[in-house]
């Protein structure tokens, strides 16, 4: 894929990600929730630029680093994500001010990493970012599914996440 391909790709992952965070919207484990990452990961690997051939070793570094702040971002957003459960035993998930947070926090850590690819004289192409996309979106999907599983007592009434006592149908802050 070209680098334009590429960009238009992760601009059109991001904004999809980004739109869907604002909005709640239903966790359904039974989906596949790993196929998104899964394609963007594939691309991203079959991606010939994805280490930079005269700087192997600070490249492998930069993209280790990169991979480590995606899977951050994932694990922080699904932690600081709001999760409840409504009457008909649909569970439900939105961001939350936190949850934003960590995004912002990982575009800045993302910015600066790019910066020290500069200084290094690395050739960043965009697979890097697409890989770390797909790692975040991973992580914070199999998270979310991992705490839906959670809610539902034993008894089937609902419960607040890590509470373990039934209670009504209730939005969890985080």
């Amino acid at each position: 894929m070209s680098g334009l391909v590429n960009v238009l790709v992760i601009v059109a992952v991001a904004a999809l990600v980004i739109f869907r965070q604002f909005r709640a919207r239903r966790i359904d484990a039974d989906r596949r929730w790993w196929l998104l990452p899964a394609i963007l990961a594939v691309v991203a690997l079959r991606d010939p630029h994805l280490i930079d051939a005269h700087h192997q070793g600070e490249a492998v570094a930069l993209l280790v680093a990169e991979l480590i702040i995606g899977l951050g971002i994932g694990a922080g957003w699904a932690w600081t994500s709001r999760i409840w459960v409504e009457p008909d035993g649909a569970v439900w998930t939105s961001t939350t001010k936190a949850g934003i947070a960590v995004w912002s926090g990982g575009i800045a850590l993302r910015a600066a990493l790019f910066g020290l690819g500069e200084l290094l004289g690395v050739h960043q192409g965009s697979p890097a970012l697409m890989l770390a996309l797909a790692a975040t979106l991973l992580v914070r999907s199999g998270v979310l599914v991992l705490r839906s599983g959670a809610l539902t007592a034993a008894d089937g009434r609902t419960a607040a996440y890590g509470d373990g006592r039934p209670r009504p149908a209730w939005k969890e802050h985080a």
